[in-house]
């Protein structure tokens, strides 16, 4: 009770989010939803009890770190441009079900609850804020 124990001994304080968008022409990009990290700031905070939603709490992990550091998803990454359909269906949705994207990007944003005044002017549960690039634009060859 006084003393920090384990994984959570220090949390963060901020909540960073790896965005994965995908697109045909390098020019119009499509965003993958996870089902229950925040995505689209519209979409209300999802419950995921009783089980751990391993996906989609590796990716918090990830922001943590570089894309360098995490040879997982860099292979999830490269199993979405194939549109591989076992890892696709551990998404909320796919936007490219019947055509792989020829490229994927992942961009880091910040991400914080809005105001209840916010949330009923613009039907944003969330606020979010651009921070970089998480990984560079990439395709298959």
């Amino acid at each position: 009770m006084v003393n920090g124990y384990g994984l959570f001994a220090n949390m963060t304080t901020q909540r960073n989010e790896i965005i994965i968008e995908g697109s045909y022409d390098g020019k119009t990009w499509q965003a993958y939803e996870f089902r229950y990290k925040p995505g689209d700031p519209k979409r209300a905070p999802q419950w995921s009890q009783p089980h751990q939603p391993r996906l989609d709490w590796q990716m918090w992990f990830a922001s943590l770190s570089n894309y360098q550091h995490q040879p997982w998803y860099i292979n999830f990454v490269f199993r979405l441009l194939q549109n591989e359909p076992v890892v696709t269906s551990l998404l909320l949705n796919n936007p490219f079900q019947t055509k792989a994207p020829k490229y994927i990007r992942s961009r880091v944003f910040h991400y914080r609850y809005n105001s209840y005044e916010r949330w009923k002017s613009t039907g944003n549960w969330w606020n979010r804020r651009y921070i970089e690039d998480y990984m560079p634009v990439i395709q298959l060859k």
